[in-house]
């Protein structure tokens, strides 16, 4: 009996399995970071089952903080035949220093708000040309 190969997928196909917006799969091949295999007569993109858990790979991703473009990266060398994971890694450990970063700036803000909170008790009266003097009180 013969080996049957996987059937192809148009793109509203893959865009059922993947959850992925018909116009983003359109864009992820612009970008490169999807490949169709060929085209129907008709025009229509068929893409190979394998690309459903490659969109899962860029989702995945995406949801903690790479960009389009180091998604790319990170594909590209997985496309040459080598694991990312070092690039991986090391793009990782910069994230977890950005969001540390961010959470000390979030940790002075939110002092800045409780300030403002504590400072404006009780209400202050109204003024001729000014809006709200919590929020024009210098910090």
């Amino acid at each position: 009996m013969p080996l049957t190969m996987p059937s192809l997928l148009k793109i509203g196909e893959l865009e059922a399995q993947s959850g992925v917006p018909i116009r983003t799969l359109r864009y992820y091949e612009e970008l490169n970071l999807i490949q169709s295999r060929r085209r129907t007569t008709g025009g229509f993109r068929l893409f190979a089952p394998e690309v459903v858990s490659r969109l899962a790979f860029i989702k995945r991703a995406q949801y903690l903080g790479f960009s389009l473009q180091e998604i790319g990266h990170i594909l590209t060398i997985h496309d040459q035949g080598e694991l990312p994971c070092a690039e991986v890694r090391q793009k990782l450990q910069v994230k977890v220093m950005e969001i540390e970063n961010r959470i000390a700036e979030l940790r002075v803000l939110q002092q800045q708000l409780q300030g403002l909170i504590f400072d404006s008790e009780p209400l202050p009266h109204p003024q001729e040309g000014v809006i709200c003097p919590i929020l024009e009180t210098p910090l």
